[in-house]
């Protein structure tokens, strides 16, 4: 029998996790990891090895075939952009002081899309293929120019058979033109909600009326709309981090059952912001205390939370085709399902490429909606937008599952040849992996419960992650 490459990580439980190149994995023992590296696997060894998908007696036959189906189904495939981020205006009535997108002041000028820039827009959505758009308004505040959402929301809705409306709202200001926009079945809300009142007066609004107003809206909204036109996310300062207890019931009073636990971003404002050494480490830390939180409260309360990101990592690891976040894809390519439209008609690859340019660290830009997009950029930045040949990610076990963030290697060093483990995407990543398969392993009831509702199956056994002695 020949075996597919295995690659191997200690876990925090002295055992050892085994993958193959297609996502097969399992845990064992370093007694097998001894066979295995001296080529003497037992019979045993052999039988769980073939059953299990990670060897082959010859070529084409079905267990060969078996594995090259589930390594291509692993492989990220967009086809056609169908998924659009628009930025109308860069002003914001906020002056959040770890704001990643280099905002604008309320009053300022030259920061909204033109007539032209409108008109550019429009024509670039005409050209999409295929029945479905997606559209995320960004800023800035985007409902700061209501009146450039209601022209692109009908323009789509006449264009594509099914159109979907995204608007990222601080929701400081909805007057009855905001609230009619937001009423319509298919346009969502999304905001930030950093905590408790006191942790989101300190990061975002600054006053007692300003706060005031905001979670005035944020009531109203979740009285007026079912649970899931809302979705929120906390900023988190390792530094100064919420309650977290607080943080999510908070947000279970306001309906949202999904928790995006987002660290301070290394782009626009806030890259200036000290929060002091070892920041990646306590980040892990803290993340991975939030899990474990998360899972106790819900098992305690019957009522399951998800941290989105987490939730992701674990269908990666499950599941075919768990490409909603970009940062796991593999490949990522750019500007092939998705692409960003700033504020001037540029285009970019992703928000973050265009947080870079504006704060002049470096020129993204791939095109304008005059001209189209540039393809020749897009394929050098496509050069290194997958993790398969990159000399420290071939020999870890968890690449199958994980991607790549091109952007935020240029953000944070300048370059894109870092060696991998030297990166803050790659230490946050195996942070993120030891958590999933640590919970994927674990055998009581709270895990059990919160990995069931997370992945959307009646129930979690033993059987559902295997283990060779």
């Amino acid at each position: 029998m020949n075996v597919w490459p295995l690659k191997f990580r200690e876990m925090s439980d002295g055992s050892v996790l085994f993958s193959d190149d297609a996502g097969g994995f399992f845990k064992s023992s370093h007694g097998f990891l001894d066979r295995y590296a001296a080529d003497s696997l037992t019979p045993i060894d052999g039988t769980f090895l073939r059953e299990g998908n990670h060897g082959f007696d010859k070529e084409l036959d079905l267990h060969w075939t078996s594995f090259a189906y589930r390594w291509a189904r692993r492989q990220s495939r967009p086809t056609r952009i169908n998924y659009v981020i628009l930025v109308p205006t860069l002003r914001c009535n906020l002056a959040c002081g770890y704001c990643q997108v280099s905002r604008a002041p309320e009053n300022a000028r030259g920061f909204d899309w033109s007539s032209e820039t409108l008109a550019g827009v429009l024509s670039f959505l005409d050209g999409l293929e295929g029945p479905d758009v997606k559209i995320e308004f960004q800023g800035g505040e985007p409902l700061l120019r209501i009146d450039l959402l209601e022209a692109v929301r009908d323009f789509c809705r006449e264009k594509f058979s099914q159109s979907r409306f995204v608007v990222c709202t601080n929701m400081q200001q909805l007057d009855s033109r905001a609230w009619a926009f937001l009423d319509a079945d298919d346009t969502f809300i999304s905001t930030s909600l950093d905590g408790d009142r006191v942790t989101h007066e300190r990061q975002r609004t600054h006053g007692s009326d300003v706060t005031d107003a905001f979670f005035r809206n944020l009531e109203a909204a979740a009285s007026r709309y079912p649970k899931v036109k809302i979705s929120a996310l906390p900023t988190v300062d390792v530094a100064n981090p919420p309650d977290f207890e607080a943080l999510l019931d908070n947000y279970e009073r306001y309906g949202v059952r999904s928790v995006y636990l987002r660290p301070i971003n290394h782009q626009g404002f806030a890259r200036k912001i000290q929060q002091g050494d070892n920041v990646l480490a306590r980040w892990n830390r803290l993340h991975a205390e939030f899990i474990d939180l998360l899972i106790a409260r819900n098992h305690r309360t019957g009522r399951f939370i998800e941290e989105y990101y987490f939730s992701q990592c674990l269908k990666r690891v499950l599941r075919f085709g768990a490409d909603n976040h970009v940062d796991i894809r593999n490949p990522n390519f750019f500007a092939s399902d998705y692409v960003v439209i700033d504020h001037d008609g540029r285009f970019y690859p992703t928000d973050e490429a265009r947080m870079l340019s504006r704060i002049g660290r470096i020129d993204l830009t791939i095109g304008d909606v005059g001209t189209g997009i540039d393809r020749a950029k897009v394929d050098v930045l496509n050069s290194g937008a997958f993790n398969h040949f990159d000399p420290d990610c071939i020999h870890c076990a968890y690449q199958p599952f994980c991607g790549t963030d091109v952007i935020d290697d240029i953000s944070r060093y300048g370059r894109i040849d870092v060696p991998r483990p030297d990166t803050w995407f790659c230490g946050r990543h195996l942070s993120l992996f030891d958590k999933a398969f640590d919970v994927l392993y674990r055998k009581d009831e709270p895990a059990r419960a919160s990995l069931a509702a997370w992945l959307g199956v009646p129930g979690w056994n033993d059987d559902m992650v295997p283990t060779h002695p």
